[in-house]
C-alpha cells in the first residue's frame, strides 16, 4: 500500500521511517526538505534537546522517542545525536512530584536547594540526548531514500492534491503551520523563537522553565551551543530583536555561567536564529479523519514527541485496513 506524507519536518520524516519499515511505500511531499536552511520551517532550527516535559500529555509518545534517540546515539553517532548530561530548573513548582519521567531517564538526581541558581525553586540532573538538526535531517533523508522513500518538493494547496500526486488513498498530514490552511484548523498558531548560536566548548544541556524559558544546548559537530530563548505565541516578526540578545545572554549566565561568561555580543561571531514553532491552541492533533492521519501542533516539543508519534501513525494506518502491507526485513 502507498502512503503520502505532507511535510518533511521531524514528524514527517520519522513517520516515513516507521511506515516504510512496516512495508508501506511512502512518498513525502513538502515545500521544504532536509538541507534547506530557511525560516519557513521549524525543524532545522530547534534546540532539539530530548527533554520530556512535566505538564504535557502523551507520556507514552515521549517515552518511545526517548528510547529511540538513546539507541540511535549509541548505534550511530554520525546521525548527529549524542548522549549528554542535562540539568533542569523550575521556578513554578517546589518539588519533583510532577516530573513523571524521573524513572525513565538515567542518573536522575535532585539538586540541593543551596546549589540552585537565582530564582529557581527546584532542579535536577539526568542523562539525555541532543540532536543537531542540521546533521540529523540530511542523515535521516539519506537513509529514507536508501530504503525507498520518495521525496517530492512541492507546496500543495490541499490534502487531495497530495493524494493525486502520490497516487494513494492514505495521507499523513504533518505540515506543521500549514495545517491552518490544509486542515482549516484555526487553532494552529505560530510561536516565535529567537536564539543565538555561539562558538564555545560547553558540553552540558541546561534549561530553566516556569516564568522564563532559558536554555543552553550544545550542537554536536558544530563547535558551539544554542542559547535561548523566547516563546512568543502569534508573533510573526522574522527580524532579530537586538535587545533580546542581551536578555538571553543575561539569563544564560544565571543558569550556566561557564557557558556564557566570556561571550561578547559585539565582538564574537554569533549567529542569530529566528524561527516559528508550529503550535496549536488546546494541544497537538494526532488522529485519523477518513483516510487522513493528522499529526501537527507539537510546538517546541516536536523532537521529543517525534518517534512516538511516528509509531502511533503506523498503528493508525495499519488499523485503516485498506490493504495489509508486506512487512520487510529490517536486517
Amino acid at each position: 500500500m502507498s502512503v503520502a506524507i505532507i511535510g518533511s519536518g521531524i514528524i514527517g520524516l520519522l513517520s516515513a521511517l516507521t511506515l516504510t519499515e512496516a512495508g508501506y511505500k511512502v512518498t513525502i511531499i513538502a515545500r521544504d526538505l532536509p538541507g534547506d536552511e530557511t525560516q519557513s520551517w521549524a525543524s532545522p532550527w530547534a534546540g532539539a534537546a530530548i527533554f520530556p516535559y512535566p505538564d504535557s500529555n502523551g507520556h507514552s509518545l515521549q517515552v518511545e522517542t526517548f528510547r529511540y534517540y538513546w539507541a540511535l546515539a549509541h548505534r550511530d553517532p554520525t546521525s548527529g545525536v549524542q548522549t549528554i548530561k542535562a540539568t533542569e530548573y523550575f521556578d513554578d513548582r517546589d518539588d519533583d512530584s510532577s516530573v513523571w519521567y524521573k524513572h525513565l531517564v538515567p542518573r536522575y538526581r535532585r539538586i540541593a536547594t543551596e546549589d540552585l541558581p537565582k530564582g529557581a525553586k527546584m532542579g535536577f540532573t539526568y542523562k539525555t540526548m541532543t540532536v543537531n538538526p542540521l546533521v540529523f535531517l540530511p542523515w535521516i533523508k539519506k537513509h529514507l531514500e536508501s530504503i525507498g522513500v520518495k521525496f517530492i518538493r512541492k507546496e500543495v494547496e490541499s490534502i487531495e492534491e497530495a493524494q493525486t500526486i502520490a497516487g494513494c488513498k492514505i495521507v499523513v498530514h504533518a505540515s506543521g503551520l500549514g495545517a491552518y490552511h490544509l486542515a482549516g484548523d484555526k487553532d494552529v498558531v505560530a510561536i516565535r523563537g529567537q536564539t543565538m548560536f555561539v562558538e564555545n566548548k560547553f558540553d552540558e544541556v541546561v534549561m530553566f522553565q516556569g516564568s522564563e524559558y532559558t536554555y543552553v544546548i550544545p550542537r554536536m559537530f558544530s563547535g558551539g551551543v544554542i542559547m535561548g530563548g523566547v516563546s512568543q505565541e502569534g508573533n510573526l516578526d522574522s527580524t532579530v530583536n537586538e535587545e533580546l540578545r542581551s536578555d538571553i545572554l543575561k539569563r544564560t549566565k544565571n543558569i550556566a555561567p561557564s557557558s556564557s561568561e566570556s561571550v561578547n555580543l559585539k565582538s564574537d561571531k554569533i549567529k542569530d536564529i529566528v524561527a516559528f514553532r508550529p503550535g496549536r491552541k488546546g494541544g497537538y492533533r494526532l488522529e485519523p479523519e477518513g483516510n487522513v492521519v493528522h499529526a501537527y501542533g507539537f510546538g517546541s516539543l516536536g523532537y521529543i514527541y517525534s518517534y512516538g508519534v511516528a509509531m502511533k501513525i503506523r498503528d493508525v494506518v495499519d488499523s485503516m485496513g485498506l490493504e495489509k502491507p508486506i512487512v520487510r526485513s529490517r536486517l
